[in-house]
């Protein structure tokens, strides 16, 4: 019975010696490409390493790239090693037990530089396409994507049916198929693949198709057995001086000489004060230069000169074309047709991006001028403070913050707590200054202006000049991801149903409400709304605060996604009036188109000059002001008696 379990133990044990032992044979048929690998000579040891199928090979890669693996002195053999004060312990190959204790001068500790650890990466990603941990899949998937290569497709593809993630499934796939369009054993496989690209927008695929697409210029006399991509005019493609000095370079014409070359060369040859037999003194001549050395030429001193001639002979015997670096024409046909495809729906998506861009803008203005409107149109006030007043709602929320760490019970509170504090503000500034400098526009203007500046102050006083963060909560972090070219962050989907949300209540308050009736006869007649026992100066005091509290819950909803400082007013205020005026004073649905028309605009200008931000602003006054030259009173303008005041 013993001997029975001695002998299953020998059986069992014999496998794992043996892969060892085979391991170990392989090495040593390589030991000096191991013991002092380059990138140069690791390549023919790696793929051995690979095609050997030994369980052991993924663990001595990751370990040869860890540099842990060394090589004994007196017998060459390789080991992992275990460092103990001087002493090292050589471990086993296969089964990692110590096999000896040696003095650390007894063996070679053996240092792949970047490049060669490089290549084993490269090597060792095969093994890790169908390792237990997806993270070393996933993470093998995108090294190959970053450095796609022909000999990593048959092992993605061994690993693709047994892959149990899905989504990771899907990219092995997307990434087989480019790799199968680059790299395919067929014209047919590599067709297939790139048609089954026509739809992919992916920054990866595009540059796949790229890749094949790659060209590079020839020089060719007569027909030619390459894959023609086009063939180079001169003059319209291509320079003549450019093409002449292509035919120069691929095939060894003389160069045509240059006039500083042409002086040189007669300075050497002046004999009796004439080079060429012409004087010294007539040869700033540019044609009695050209002669004097086709002389010198003649009598063999100097090379021929290259002529116009002979310029107009070489490129008409010669062809410049550009040639694609891929020899199978039906490959590059498809690839073309699938780029021509992507490059189209690319387009489409891209003004679909900008679109949702402008709309984004759009509801950031219109919450920042929409209070401004309402206080401009009813009231005729300049609140050049309307900016300070976004300030405070944006440092509102950051001060609830600082009580109530949860990011989503902060912004309920924050909200309405902002709308308060700045309504509040709006109605004790109304009260103290704007009361008294109603139908003084200029006066209300240099008010309202010295305001802005104490407030600013105020801010810095109290918060500092740093700016302050303001969180958005965890719900609202990353973007809704279209494709690879459509993409809205939730925060600004969040920013437009808000703006929608505040449309909606807006035209409710002023169509549907008492006070809404009483604001829009204010607005229309104040002496006839005075006289049916309405009270202007309150509801001009509410309309103050009302468009004041919604700058403050602009301000928090700007403040998640923009600093926060004292000087943030002052980003938004020109872009609310300019809203205001080009959307139609004291219209909520003008300030809405005047916000949609200012926002396409700059995201338009922006998108056409995307390194100059500030020529976007530039422009966008520019057009502003052409714009009320031709229609005064905006987008939308008031009808009625209002219309004339």
């Amino acid at each position: 019975m013993i001997r029975i379990f001695a002998l299953v133990l020998a059986l069992l044990s014999l496998p794992m010696t043996t892969h060892a032992q085979e391991l170990q044979n392989l090495l040593q048929a390589h030991q000096k490409v191991v013991s002092k690998p380059s990138r140069k000579t690791v390549g023919p040891l790696l793929e051995a390493l690979v095609a050997s199928g030994l369980p052991n090979v993924a663990q001595f890669l990751e370990r040869w790239q860890g540099k842990e693996v060394y090589s004994r002195k007196e017998d060459g053999l390789f080991f992992y090693a275990e460092k103990s004060g001087t002493d090292i312990a050589l471990l086993d190959l296969d089964s990692g037990e110590t096999v000896e204790v040696v003095d650390s001068k007894a063996a070679n500790q053996i240092k792949p530089n970047g490049g060669v650890r490089k290549e084993i990466a490269s090597a060792l990603v095969q093994f890790q396409l169908s390792d237990p941990d997806i993270k070393r899949r996933s993470d093998a998937v995108n090294a190959i994507a970053r450095n796609m290569a022909g000999s990593m497709l048959a092992p993605l593809l061994a690993s693709i049916d047994n892959e149990p993630d899905a989504a990771l499934k899907a990219r092995k796939e997307k990434i087989a198929n480019y790799l199968s369009a680059r790299f395919g054993q067929d014209s047919a496989q590599r067709v297939r693949a790139i048609e089954a690209m026509a739809r992919d927008l992916s920054v990866e695929g595009r540059a796949t198709l790229s890749q094949i697409l790659e060209t590079k210029i020839e020089v060719s006399q007569g027909a030619t057995q390459s894959n023609v991509a086009a063939t180079l005019a001169v003059g319209d493609d291509i320079s003549r001086e450019e093409a002449y000095a292509l035919l120069v370079q691929e095939k060894s014409l003389p160069a045509a000489l240059t006039e500083n070359e042409i002086r040189l060369a007669l300075e050497a040859n002046v004999v009796g004060g004439k080079a060429g037999g012409i004087p010294v003194a007539q040869l700033d001549d540019l044609a009695k230069r050209e002669a004097a050395y086709d002389t010198l030429a003649g009598d063999g001193l100097v090379p021929e000169r290259v002529r116009e001639s002979d310029v107009d002979a070489a490129l008409a015997a010669y062809q410049i074309q550009s040639v694609f670096l891929g020899q199978d024409s039906a490959v590059t046909e498809a690839a073309l047709k699938a780029q021509s495809g992507v490059q189209t729906r690319v387009g489409v998506n891209q003004f679909f991006d900008l679109s949702l861009d402008a709309i984004s803008l759009a509801s950031i203005y219109f919450l920042a001028a929409v209070g401004l409107a309402i206080t401009f149109g009813v009231m005729g006030v300049i609140n050049m403070a309307h900016g300070e007043f976004i300030m405070m709602g944006a440092y509102t929320g950051y001060v609830v913050q600082s009580f109530i760490p949860n990011y989503t019970a902060s912004l309920v509170v924050a909200l309405p707590l902002a709308f308060a504090v700045t309504f509040a503000a709006g109605v004790a500034m109304e009260r103290l200054v704007i009361r008294w400098l109603y139908n003084r526009p200029l006066e209300t203007l240099l008010a309202t202006f010295g305001i802005s500046i104490a407030l600013q102050q105020l801010a810095k006083n109290v918060f500092g000049t740093q700016a302050r963060p303001l969180t958005s909560p965890g719900w609202l972090d990353g973007a809704w991801i279209i494709n690879d070219v459509v993409q809205i962050s939730y925060i600004r989907i969040a920013i437009f149903v808000l703006a929608l949300l505040f449309l909606g209540l807006l035209l409710f308050v002023l169509k549907k409400t008492r006070l809404g009736l009483e604001v829009r006869a204010v607005t229309q007649n104040p002496h006839m709304a005075a006289s049916m026992g309405i009270n202007p100066d309150k509801i001009k005091m509410m309309t103050f605060g009302l468009g004041s509290g919604i700058a403050g819950i602009a301000g928090v909803a700007i403040g998640l996604f923009a600093k926060v400082t004292s000087e943030m007013g002052s980003d938004y205020i020109v872009q609310s009036f300019m809203t205001v005026v080009v959307g139609g004073v004291g219209n909520v649905w003008g300030t809405l188109a005047g916000a949609a028309m200012i926002g396409t605009f700059q995201k338009g200008v922006e998108w056409l000059n995307p390194s100059n931000s500030l020529a976007a602003q530039t422009y966008m006054i520019l057009f502003i002001i052409l714009f009320i030259q031709f229609r005064p009173k905006g987008i939308i303008a008031l009808k009625g008696r209002a219309a004339g005041d």
